[in-house]
């Protein structure tokens, strides 16, 4: 389809050619607010350039906030949930200061993992929620998923010979949530399986889980305690941090952040969670 170009238009016909020209350029944002700026403009006496500039800004912002949108949708996250939303005022001993630092993302950046460990009703789902919306928000491709859906898809892709692809496909998102960690037990082919995708994104991808139990307790959830341990190793440390690989800490040893109190959450991200 060719736009003709004529000088002298009517205002309708100059609105008409826009639209059509918006259509075949695929610039819908331009395209719903043209008039509007246009208005806007002739009212503060915008210049050429300061229209065209106003235009083109909505049209990125619009483009950015959609992508925004994909990301979130792609993430697969059960609800929405925002950290504006999160009650800190009934959470009083979880410190905003450290959660809004976590929001800022560096840590994925970095790709480090982060453990948020707590009692029941301490906002630990949400938490993760809101984080990984944080981080599709800023760019970053997330992905969520329960404990258990995950050691369930890949007990099926195993039995399918699709195993290969599964933990490919999960090792390449910038953020993987795993939500109810250790809420139930786990047998070794599944904690093998999980140990897998783990190992697939140490050091390259960030892990975030959520879980009610502390590391020292996940040997209700991981029968195998070599295993176990490995699989903590892989979520809260380094490679090269590593010291006594097989030794699971009790809690009061591992260097976290507590923000939580009687009702504790507990975060730890990246070399704050090194051993001594």
């Amino acid at each position: 389809m060719t736009l003709l170009r004529q000088r002298g238009l009517t205002e309708q016909a100059a609105d008409a050619a826009i639209d059509t020209a918006c259509r075949m350029l695929r610039l819908p944002s331009i395209r719903g607010v043209f008039s509007e700026i246009a208005d806007q403009a002739v009212k503060d006496q915008m210049t050429y350039r300061g229209f065209l500039a106003e235009l083109l800004m909505a049209e990125c912002d619009d483009r950015d906030r959609r992508r925004s949108e994909r990301r979130i949708k792609a993430a697969n996250f059960p609800r929405e949930k925002s950290l504006r939303a999160f009650d800190f005022d009934a959470n009083p001993n979880i410190d905003p200061a450290t959660v809004h630092t976590l929001a800022s993302c560096d840590w994925i950046k970095k790709g480090q993992p982060l453990c948020l460990i707590g009692d029941s009703g301490t906002g630990k789902s949400h938490m993760l929620i809101a984080l990984g919306t944080e981080a599709a928000m800023k760019g970053y491709r997330v992905r969520y998923t329960l404990a258990t859906k995950l050691v369930n898809e890949l007990v099926e892709a195993a039995d399918e010979k699709q195993l290969n692809k599964t933990i490919a496909r999960y090792g390449r998102v910038d953020l993987l949530c795993i939500d109810e960690l250790g809420y139930m037990e786990l047998d070794r082919h599944g904690a093998e399986l999980l140990f897998q995708v783990l190992t697939e994104r140490e050091e390259k991808n960030s892990v975030a889980i959520a879980s009610n139990g502390s590391f020292g307790g996940w040997t209700k959830t991981f029968t195998d305690p070599r295993l176990c341990a490995a699989i903590v190793d892989r979520l809260t440390f380094n490679r090269h941090h590593h010291r006594n690989r097989h030794r699971l800490l009790p809690p009061r040893h591992h260097p976290s952040t507590n923000i939580g109190g009687q009702r504790r959450l507990t975060t730890s991200s990246g070399p704050q969670a090194r051993r001594p």
